[in-house]
């Protein structure tokens, strides 16, 4: 917009104003997510992944998760529930429309015109942020640090564009939504610059700005840069989804289809919005905020009911031939009935094993060199292990409020060691992928094929431990220990060949004449290790399946039961006689 004159040193220092207050906006708009992110705790994450037992309860859950974080980052996070089988495509459709209308009620916010406090709520934030006791106080004081940045940043762009406004007001007056083509410009020059940013939330924020600035003086030209922010904001959900299930990558194409139809029925309903809407009392500012609000309740609420048609034309309009993954086990509706939410337990340690194996193999495939696809899948399935491991715990702390045998506590107890050591497993194969990353990038690490082959040999000794492990997680099995011993029988077998495998990489490291380098033999240790480790949280497995306790009941599945009874609760012990035996014990 500068180059339409010559530019000087102020002009120059303008355009840094600019991109400083667009820089403070973003900033403070993910300082107050993250505040408000921390106040809600654990809690919003577990909500989430309860928001699929209706619409409305699906629609009210997204709307508060928009409102909080913005709906490209919702829809991320969405994305990644699908991808980990937490959430159906079409349980995610009312989250997603949610999303966007909790967006629209955070710009609601962002329209009244707070810059002269924005110092106060900095301030404030600031020294409550630091000197606040507990997260949800912390969390408080971060999003008000960032409402007050946020306001700055959107000041800072109001002054920056402000000399400028008789030079770029011809500019945007092309900007027309009472015309096709300058509606279309609109939407198509605010979806462009979102994309870019990947946050509608700024892009309307520096609408704002202009307006405020007297760039933009009328709702036609403001409205189509408003809706078009909508489309460039789907983008980060269309990363994101890379590497992902088909299913996953369905949800951020959802995303993008009720973005377009909620912009193509705002144009089509615009005449009447242009209207109406003037006579709201409000600046332009508010006018604005108010269409853009009203236009997202009216197309989401449109949508609601054809929901499940709408994923159906989904998945119609994106055919694959790949499979689609395997779904959570974790049914609510089996809460009362403790034997039966334990079987789901197993059943979902299974699929998190097959996630590992897959994992495992796919991280075999980088060894030679490096596949981007590849990569993303490695990262989105550790993702996935991670979210299933959440929502695991969350599952047995609810099944501990029901009344349990002392078999079924020890039971939950074992189970929840099996999915921490399953997710350690997740850990150290995507420490392989990131060794491999690093062995390969700049200039390559190379093995000679003798070693290669020996190196597959072991690596296919540790994947037949990881097998067993997943064959192991069975919920029909009769005996659970007679699988644990043939993980520990072929974990012992692997740890012959890996004695072997460390002794043969050591003669060809001492070895004279073109032996193995340096730094192919610390790459082959880094290697070795994580394959050790995953092996060794394979026998902890193990060892826990080995338990007598650890078997279903059969007889049990079926039946409900009442409340947890009661325990008594022990009073607070003084621990400073223990701190202090700790600190008085001698050197050894």
């Amino acid at each position: 917009m500068f180059g339409l004159i010559p530019l000087n040193p102020q002009d120059v220092l303008q355009i840094f104003q600019l991109l400083g207050g667009l820089a403070l906006f973003l900033f403070g708009m993910q300082t107050m997510s993250a505040g408000l992110t921390q106040m809600a705790g654990s809690g919003m994450r577990q909500l989430v992944n309860r928001a699929t037992r209706n619409r409305l309860s699906g629609l009210s859950l997204g709307t508060g998760l928009g409102f909080m974080v913005q709906s490209s980052a919702a829809t991320v996070m969405l994305v990644g529930f699908v991808n980990a089988g937490l959430m159906t495509l079409t349980q995610s459709i009312p989250l997603v429309i949610g999303a966007n209308i909790g967006t629209s009620l955070s710009m609601q916010m962002i329209s009244f015109k707070l810059s002269d406090y924005c110092f106060v709520a900095i301030g404030l934030g600031f020294l409550v942020s630091a000197f606040g006791k507990g997260n949800k106080t912390k969390g408080f004081g971060r999003a008000f640090l960032g409402f007050g940045l946020l306001f700055l940043g959107m000041s800072t762009m109001s002054a920056a564009v402000l000399p400028y406004r008789e030079t770029l007001a011809p500019w945007l007056a092309k900007v027309d939504g009472t015309q096709w083509t300058g509606a279309l410009l609109g939407v198509a020059l605010a979806a462009g610059i979102t994309a870019v940013i990947q946050s509608s939330g700024a892009t309307i924020g520096m609408v704002f700005a202009m307006i405020h600035a007297g760039v933009i003086t009328s709702l036609p030209s403001a409205f189509p840069l408003v809706i078009g922010a909508g489309i460039g904001t789907c983008v980060t959900a269309l990363l994101g989804s890379i590497g992902a299930g088909i299913q996953a990558r369905r949800t951020a194409l959802s995303h993008l289809g009720f973005n377009l139809y909620s912009v193509a029925l705002s144009m089509a309903l615009s005449p009447f919005i242009y209207r109406w809407m003037p006579t709201i009392p409000g600046d332009l500012v508010h006018q604005t905020a108010n269409a853009n609000m009203i236009r997202m309740l009216f197309t989401g609420l449109l949508l609601l009911p054809v929901v499940g048609l709408y994923g159906k034309l989904i998945v119609l309009l994106s055919p694959s031939q790949e499979e689609v993954a395997e779904g959570s086990y974790l049914d609510e509706g089996l809460l009362s009935r403790p034997e039966e939410a334990i079987r789901a337990c197993i059943h979902e340690l299974k699929r998190v094993a097959g996630i590992c194996e897959k994992n495992l193999i796919l991280s075999a495939a980088l060894f030679r060199s490096l596949d981007r696809k590849t990569l993303l899948k490695i990262t989105n399935n550790e993702t996935a292990i991670n979210e299933i491991k959440t929502a695991m715990e969350d599952y047995e702390y609810r099944i501990a409020d029901f009344h349990l045998s002392k078999r079924q506590s020890l039971m939950l107890q074992y189970l929840n060691r099996c999915m921490s050591n399953l997710e350690r497993i997740g850990d150290h194969v995507d420490r392989m992928r990131e060794i491999t990353v690093a062995r390969l990038s700049g200039k390559p690490v190379l093995f000679d094929e003798a070693l290669l082959a020996e190196w597959f040999l072991l690596y296919g000794a540790g994947l037949k431990v990881m097998r067993l492990v997943r064959k192991s997680m069975d919920p029909d099995l009769k005996r659970f220990q007679q699988n644990a011993q043939l993980i520990l029988d072929a974990r012992n077998a692997y740890i012959k060949q890996s004695l072997s495998f460390r002794s043969l990489y050591h003669e060809k490291s001492v070895a004279k004449g073109d032996g193995l380098s340096p730094a192919a033999g610390i790459y082959l240790t880094k290697y070795v290790d994580a394959l050790d480790r995953i092996v060794t949280h394979a026998k902890t497995i193990a060892m826990l399946q080995g338990r007598p306790e650890f078997f279903i009941k059969r007889k049990k599945l079926t039946r409900k039961v009442g409340a947890a009874r009661t325990y008594a609760e022990p009073e607070w012990v003084d621990v400073s006689e223990y701190l202090q035996r700790l600190e008085s014990e001698p050197d050894l």
